[in-house]
């Protein structure tokens, strides 16, 4: 299963797309949507992420057919690792583009972990949808991008319901 143009669509557009690197807020370097440049840092404290440098050849504006193949790059994993983590529940594709946008952004371990993957198993929509609209919060606080992101995640998910 592939997410859809409308699910791609959505992680897009939260995601948003940057065509020259970034650090991202958390101290990594970033580039299209979201896609982390160098996997090691992901597994540094946050102090000597922030040290890591730019690569000579990365510091530059990247073309558009780069960022989309990016994308496309780490969608994989996440269609995978979603699909893998249901087991043999299939979802329907607006259920599945919701989930895969909502790893994407958290992660599939927080997927692994989480009451929305669970309730989902059961055969509980209901419950994984009203669950999913709780994952807001960043550093203890809710953050109304995380909610408007939970609320479009959300309506893509019941739509399949």
């Amino acid at each position: 299963m592939k997410t859809s143009p409308t699910g791609i669509h959505l992680i897009r557009y939260f995601e948003g797309v940057k065509y020259r690197p970034y650090m991202c807020s958390g101290n990594v370097w970033t580039v299209g949507c979201g896609h982390a440049l160098y996997p090691r840092q992901l597994v540094m404290n946050l102090v000597d992420r922030k040290k890591y440098k730019l690569k000579p050849e990365d510091n530059r504006i990247w073309t558009i057919e780069e960022v989309d193949g990016l994308l496309k790059y780490d969608l994989q994993r996440f269609e995978l690792g979603v699909l893998r983590l249901l087991g043999t529940v299939q979802p329907k594709q607006s259920e599945f583009d919701a989930l895969v946008s909502f790893s994407f952004n958290l992660g599939l371990g927080t997927f692994q972990r989480s009451t929305v993957r669970s309730a989902f198993i059961r055969g509980d929509k209901t419950r994984a949808g009203e669950v999913l609209l709780k994952y807001c919060r960043a550093g203890g606080r809710v953050l109304k991008g995380l909610q408007r992101r939970r609320l479009a995640e959300h309506a893509m998910f019941m739509s399949g319901a």
